[in-house]
């Protein structure tokens, strides 16, 4: 098998990303012994995303699911992050010669596992030698990892969540931008489809942070009887980056994709919440308010164990890899 190859099949495997509202806004060119990622302009959510951020966000993800895919084929990936300065939409450049790193191999059976999980989540706690787990790998993947877990500082960032969402849909073009792709055609390859969405639970104590996404066929997980009302024990964890450019939003991708990857191998459930940072003063409040540190959050992420009983969630619909390939 050729190194081409290899890399076509590594990148098909990366098309496993998580992006916001599954657009998918990447494009690939493959070379005999490198891969370069680009942003894809034309698949940029405007209303949801004025600023791109979550657009190299889902980049930066794609380039983790690679160079996990890599590293299970035997390679190691050289990464160029923003090798062009005259052009911003290409966003890194993979080299790759034998060899591989173990710890990003692990991660690899996780690809084809992970689901963005919109249910409630268990009552059982996550274990905090989990939550180091998961901070270390952000650490090692170039963002740092804030778990949320005092109560006060919760119910914070909770409220900021659901501000930000009313916020968002008084905006112009947000409530047709989010029909648009969660009413994608029949057959189609990308967009949130009904069946991966759950209306948001009405028995519980706390604001949910889910975005609502209208069309919603997805069963919520029963309530183990005799427990009454109550929320979830599932945790907020916060990706901050030291800087706010583009490639601190790419690195905050990728230690996405590695907290989300080992949070599925761990038999976790994951759900990344982008709307309280989608919003320049939502933002500066879990800046400032919530967390009170000088680093830039990028993105939350909603982790815990499935519910018992849940069922297993359907894969969302891919782009095939010549839908995503540069001449």
């Amino acid at each position: 098998m050729t190194t081409t190859t290899r890399l076509a099949e590594a990148v098909e495997d990366a098309l496993h990303a998580p992006s916001v509202h599954n657009s998918q806004p990447w494009r690939w060119r493959i070379g005999s012994d490198e891969v370069h990622l680009h942003a894809d302009p034309q698949r940029h959510l405007a209303a949801t995303d004025p600023d791109r951020r979550d657009l190299v966000l889902s980049c930066g993800a794609a380039l983790h699911h690679l160079r996990v895919a890599l590293a299970a084929r035997g390679l190691s990936a050289d990464v160029r992050r923003i090798p062009d300065p005259e052009d911003t939409t290409h966003l890194a450049t993979v080299a790759v010669w034998p060899g591989g790193e173990p710890a990003d191999a692990a991660l690899f059976p996780a690809t084809a596992r992970r689901r963005t999980d919109r249910r409630r989540m268990s009552r059982r706690a996550v274990p905090a030698e989990h939550l180091r787990t998961l901070v270390e790998l952000a650490a090692r993947n170039g963002a740092t990892l804030v778990p949320v877990t005092r109560p006060a500082t919760r119910q914070r960032l909770l409220a900021a969540i659901v501000a930000a969402e009313h916020l968002q849909r008084e905006e112009t073009g947000y409530a047709a931008e989010l029909r648009m792709w969660t009413n994608r055609l029949p057959g189609g390859r990308d967009g949130v489809p009904a069946a991966n969405v759950a209306a948001p639970p009405i028995d519980t104590l706390d604001p949910s942070p889910l975005r609502r996404f209208g069309r919603a066929e997805l069963a919520q997980a029963a309530q183990a009887p005799g427990h009454g009302r109550g929320d979830d024990a599932a945790e907020l964890l916060v990706v901050t980056t030291g800087a706010d450019e583009i490639l601190d939003r790419l690195r905050a991708g990728e230690a996405t994709s590695a907290v989300l990857l080992a949070a599925t191998r761990i038999g976790l459930a994951t759900t990344p919440l982008s709307q309280a940072l989608e919003i320049d003063s939502s933002r500066l409040r879990v800046q400032r308010d919530v967390l009170g540190v000088p680093e830039h959050p990028q993105l939350v992420i909603r982790v815990g164990w499935p519910a018992s009983g849940a069922p297993t969630l359907p894969a969302t619909p891919r782009r095939e890899l010549r839908s995503v390939l540069l001449p």
